[in-house]
């Protein structure tokens, strides 16, 4: 029974949703530190924080949604909507995750105490108040992406350029407009309160405007910001057959990618209406997989290898 239980509350958790966090290696990976194992280690730990506080936020959100969700064919077979798992059982595990986060969170610094608490209050008054407000909702949820890049900042102590936090922060708007808009042509207004006040053309609009900003951020990342210079024996032998090889502008090779990746993803939405799961796209969909599989390799090879 207690083994049931502790399925239910781990479902309710959602760890698939945990990928977002990933954002948190933003500060080591692009800062050349990637593989300096204590800083890794912080991550990994600062990473296991915000999943715990993510969860946290799914499931307060179920609770304070539960009615809405029970008239959506697939969040009615979550937990609480379900009724698998109690309201007065869900409050109390997000009060102790809460509280076990937190007290984690003390161990690594009071900046990074501070940031958690900012990100947990930010889901509670999302769940309770901003999620009512169009726009202001998904703005809400690029902040808490913003935070997540900020904790990584803070954990390692390397700063990430502005034209980078940039793309995150649009491409962030990006992907929850795009699940605003298939949750707005799939299930009507009815499965959120939000959804009432959201017009198609105004979704379009703003799926178009991200998308465009989300290019337009990193591309001059690419090209504004130098990527840091590590010694190799590759890099050595460049450098002396190619004069200056480290100083070109070699991540704008990786524009392309970014270009496609967000193509593939409004092609999911306006084509398949997929958007609604972003999670789901990016660990399903085989030519998103391999675009930001490409993605990475090129940017590890630049940075660490070349």
């Amino acid at each position: 029974m207690r083994l049931k239980k502790i399925k239910t509350i781990l479902i309710a958790a959602r760890p698939n949703q945990w990928i977002k966090n990933f954002i948190i290696f933003t500060a080591i990976l692009f800062s050349g530190q990637l593989f300096n194992m204590p800083l890794l280690f912080k991550s990994a730990f600062g990473f296991i924080v915000f999943c715990l506080l993510s969860s946290v936020s799914y499931i307060l959100n179920d609770v304070v949604d539960y009615q809405f969700d029970r008239k959506h064919p697939i969040k009615k077979l979550r937990p609480v909507a379900s009724g698998s798992l109690s309201i007065p059982d869900a409050t109390f595990v997000v009060f102790i995750l809460s509280l076990v986060a937190l007290i984690i969170s003390l161990f690594f610094s009071i900046p990074f105490f501070i940031l958690s608490l900012v990100f947990l209050l930010l889901h509670f008054f999302y769940s309770l108040y901003f999620k009512r407000y169009p726009v202001l909702d998904i703005f809400t949820i690029s902040f808490s992406f913003m935070l997540r890049a900020f904790a990584g900042q803070i954990i390692t102590g390397y700063h990430i350029q502005i034209w980078l936090l940039l793309t995150i922060f649009f491409i962030s708007l990006f992907i929850a407009t795009v699940k605003r808009h298939s949750e707005l042509v799939i299930h009507g207004k009815e499965t959120r309160s939000s959804l009432i006040y959201y017009k198609g053309h105004l979704l379009d609009f703003l799926t178009t405007t991200f998308a465009t900003l989300t290019i337009t951020s990193y591309s001059l990342y690419t090209f504004l910001e130098n990527p840091p210079l590590i010694e190799t024996q590759l890099s050595r032998y460049f450098q002396n057959v190619y004069t200056n090889f480290e100083a070109r502008k070699w991540f704008m090779v990786t524009i392309p990618l970014v270009v496609y990746g967000i193509a593939r993803y409004a092609q999911l939405l306006y084509e398949k209406d997929q958007g609604e799961a972003p999670e789901k796209i990016m660990t399903q969909d085989k030519p998103l997989i391999f675009t930001i599989f490409a993605w990475g390799l090129i940017v590890i090879s630049l940075i660490y290898v070349f």
